[in-house]
């Protein structure tokens, strides 16, 4: 496995150019999903995800902010894909149960 350091002492580009926290396997973009979806603090974080140190997560934060553009955008195109999955995929059997005895509309 081959990976590129950046100017970020705990964030690397891995084969595929996808910036990951060094000395784990979690993804940047990962951590700021986090940040966004529950609105985590900086604590939070920590508690949450107790094998990254604050370091960690200070240096993926800052790498975050100088590549916001980046990631936003790569965030938006994973959301679109999973809702085109979604949509090709349908209503689930067992939705479609639900609906038909009433349990949900």
């Amino acid at each position: 496995m081959t990976t590129t350091n950046t100017e970020y002492k705990y964030v690397h580009l891995d084969e595929k150019n996808v910036p990951m926290i060094t000395g784990s396997t979690m993804k940047v973009v990962e951590l700021i999903t986090s940040v966004k979806a529950y609105s985590w603090k900086l604590e939070e974080l920590h508690d949450n995800y107790p094998h990254l140190s604050m370091s960690q997560i200070h240096c993926a934060l800052a790498y975050y902010w100088d590549n916001q553009v980046e990631i936003d955008a790569d965030m938006e195109k994973r959301y679109e894909y999973v809702e085109k999955l979604r949509r090709e995929a349908g209503e689930s059997p067992f939705v479609k149960r639900l609906k038909a005895e009433g349990v949900i509309q």
